[in-house]
């Protein structure tokens, strides 16, 4: 039988470069993760997103 890990959403906000991708982790509310792949046009996309929202 397999050992259960807990699913935890502890630990930071993250986002790596994998290869062609960038890979952001975001740990929710509930417990677990949050994982997107985008590319680099889509990240540029979700920081413009993102920005005009903080601006407001």
């Amino acid at each position: 039988m397999a050992a259960m890990k807990p699913r935890t959403g502890d630990g930071p906000m993250e986002a790596v470069r994998e290869s062609r991708v960038i890979v952001v982790r975001v740990p929710l509310e509930g417990g677990g993760r949050l994982v997107v792949s985008v590319n680099d046009q889509e990240a540029g996309e979700l920081r413009d997103v993102l920005a005009s929202v903080l601006d407001k």
